[in-house]
């Protein structure tokens, strides 16, 4: 999932189903000030680490970012639900323990600083307090969502075949050098 804008951050978070819990496998942001072009140039590399061809994200800057992505070949769909939905749907997986999160201050800091607000019509609506942020978590919570119809290949069969001796062994060596940032290989 992918958001951003003027003074906002641009974030990614990617995620995937194991069992039943929901891991968020990494996080980006990059703050303001930023060139769009080099932002998804980095995005759109560690996308392709994870074979992640689709991002789902926001509707800010029209076609624009959506542009970006697809000079990397990434499809870049727009989020069907909003911010103030995400937010509403990340809360049981966070009260319920079904969701891994990786450290990160900024995240932290940004889902416990989340504000519920009623309008005078009575229609609620989460979002960050004034002149605070919730850039990353609502990448987060986009990644969640869209990780209930699915997610990136975890199993990876391309890397071994379907003989699941050999996958177990390739499956901790490829997590050791995608957790690690590309620095350990084993």
């Amino acid at each position: 999932m992918a958001v951003g804008g003027s003074a906002d951050s641009f974030a990614l978070a990617i995620s995937h189903k194991s069992e039943d819990r929901i891991i968020i496998d990494a996080i980006r942001e990059a703050r303001p000030p930023f060139s769009p072009d080099a932002v998804v140039d980095d995005f759109a590399a560690l996308l392709k680490s994870y074979r992640v061809s689709r991002v789902t994200g926001d509707r800010y800057a029209g076609e624009f970012p959506r542009e970006l992505f697809r000079k990397h070949g990434i499809a870049y769909d727009l989020a069907k639900q909003t911010k103030s939905e995400l937010f509403r749907d990340l809360l049981p997986l966070l009260n319920s323990g079904r969701i891994v999160l990786p450290r990160n201050d900024r995240l932290l800091g940004q889902i416990v600083g989340l504000e519920r607000r009623t309008s005078a019509v009575g229609r609620d609506t989460i979002s960050h307090p004034e002149r605070g942020h919730d850039d990353v978590a609502n990448a987060v919570a986009g990644a969640a969502a869209l990780s209930n119809f699915g997610g990136y290949d975890t199993s990876l069969r391309w890397v071994s075949g379907d003989d699941d001796s050999v996958a177990a062994w390739e499956r901790v060596r490829l997590q050791a050098f995608i957790n690690s940032g590309g620095r350990i290989r084993l």
